[in-house]
């Protein structure tokens, strides 16, 4: 069984979340990677990143699952994580499909 441990900080968490949430419709836009860039330093950025383009979809998850239970993090912390994750959606304009699913499927996984 694989491990998905990592020792990223709360701020990795959310540059590696807001990543797998502006790929949901396979394309990130300008606006998308700027807001991201805009919540973590530009090194935070260039590791998550360099990660989160190494992992499959799967792995992707598992990870950002780990995570949140290894911070294990309140109800107002998930709060707090799903708005940055919609001001994402919502930062080139347009909520589509895919970015719906992901933004519900994240939020039944995390707030079991």
């Amino acid at each position: 069984m694989d491990d998905f441990t990592t020792d990223w900080t709360h701020q990795e968490l959310k540059a590696y979340m807001l990543l797998y949430c502006a790929n949901a419709d396979l394309v990130v836009s300008k606006e998308e990677k700027e807001f991201i860039k805009s919540k973590v330093s530009k090194e935070e950025y260039r590791k998550i990143h360099r990660e989160f383009e190494k992992d499959n979809d799967y792995q992707q998850i598992q990870k950002i699952n780990a995570a949140i239970e290894r911070f294990n993090y309140s109800k107002e912390e998930i709060d707090e994580a799903f708005q940055s994750i919609k001001n994402l959606f919502l930062s080139d304009g347009e909520l589509d499909i895919m970015e719906q699913a992901i933004y519900r499927g994240l939020k039944n996984l995390l707030t079991k």
